[in-house]
């Protein structure tokens, strides 16, 4: 196991319990007893998953949480006092996955924590595969065949969402909302102009199409049409 998880929690006994216990079950473990602390960490180690308190001094957890958003995609388990549905929407809707209320048992906090990170285990694999396609989430490029394709921004989002659901048909609503986090209202063109750049660039060189067009719905990734 070499998952890495961020403890920030300004109680330095929770702290300490926490950091031996995680330590003991194989994971590594940064702590920070501050947001600010705690977001230099984030962006220096890429942690896995982060447990973040609600309660900081200087920054708030919600803040902190709103944060490490803008700086990946791991998961984050909120500690709190708090536990009425008002405070847990909130937490939510800041960007925590999960939310565990002080006081509680280490059992069911490591349970959480296996299940947030079995959750996005798929996100962290290096290089997905589909037919004679690869795509290097490290270096953000496609590889097909022997040929390595340069991938714009927008481009490596839209094929690394057809390539971790292949045979999947995506509705237009659903991409938009994936690959751009806005709804298009379904008058745009600006999918279909994506859809021909990602083509002319996986074809360049007469390979057969992966990516197809579902008419009145959507875009599928697949094997090749005989």
């Amino acid at each position: 196991m070499d998952e890495r998880i961020l403890i920030i929690e300004d109680d330095e006994e929770i702290v300490r319990v926490l950091a031996r216990v995680l330590t003991y079950e194989g994971y590594l473990v940064d702590t920070a007893l501050t947001g600010k602390a705690g977001l230099t960490l984030a962006s220096e180690q890429k942690p896995d998953l982060v447990i973040l308190d609600w309660m900081l001094p200087n920054m708030d957890g919600l803040d902190v949480c709103r944060r490490l958003q803008k700086l990946g995609h791991q998961p984050i388990l909120m500690l709190t006092a708090k536990d009425t549905t008002e405070d847990r929407v909130k937490g939510l809707d800041a960007g925590a996955d999960d939310y565990v209320v002080k006081p509680f048992e280490i059992d069911e906090l490591l349970a959480r924590i296996r299940a947030l990170l079995r959750r996005t285990a798929a996100d962290r694999i290096k290089v997905l595969e589909f037919q004679d396609l690869k795509l290097d989430s490290s270096t953000h490029k496609a590889i097909r065949g022997e040929r390595i394709i340069d991938l714009t921004a927008k481009e490596y989002d839209l094929l690394d969402l057809f390539i971790r659901h292949p045979r999947q048909v995506m509705p237009r609503e659903v991409i938009f909302d994936r690959v751009w986090d806005y709804d298009f209202g379904g008058e745009s063109n600006v999918l279909d102009v994506y859809i021909r750049y990602l083509r002319q660039k996986l074809e360049e060189n007469g390979e057969p199409r992966l990516i197809y067009t579902v008419r009145g719905v959507g875009y599928v990734m697949k094997e090749p049409e005989e």
